[in-house]
């Protein structure tokens, strides 16, 4: 059976799709991954997109979308992404991560990038570990 994971924000639109993306990428063979928010906007943040597509030929809008947390199904690994979420409680038991990641939204693509780079480590340390 899949372990079931989920990458939580406030706004659910840069780094938890981010990390999203590349849980599916790398790991689609070994777990349902999901992301959601504790407020709702309209869509993915725009330079997440582009920079996705461009160093990595991923395209998120093709299967992703803001979600709520309440939209996710249950998961066994919840991760926050460091955005002063207070983690919301869950009817069920589930271990929770937190990886302390600043928001790169309206910074230069460099700093940008170092954060899509760092999530891009932490997701396949994290489904490396879900191996052992």
């Amino acid at each position: 059976m899949k372990k079931r994971l989920a990458f939580i924000c406030v706004h659910n639109s840069c780094r938890s799709q981010i990390a999203e993306a590349f849980a599916k990428a790398n790991g689609k063979d070994k777990v349902e991954v999901y992301s959601g928010g504790t407020e709702l906007v309209e869509r993915i943040n725009q330079d997440a997109v582009r920079l996705m597509k461009e160093h990595f030929g991923i395209d998120m809008e093709k299967t992703q979308r803001p979600k709520l947390i309440d939209d996710i199904p249950e998961v066994d690994h919840l991760i926050t992404m460091g955005c002063n979420v207070v983690c919301p409680v869950f009817p069920y038991e589930v271990d929770i991560e937190d990886w302390g990641l600043e928001d790169p939204t309206g910074k230069p693509d460099k700093e940008f990038l170092e954060t899509i780079f760092t999530i891009e480590k932490k997701v396949k340390e994290l489904l490396e570990s879900l191996e052992r």
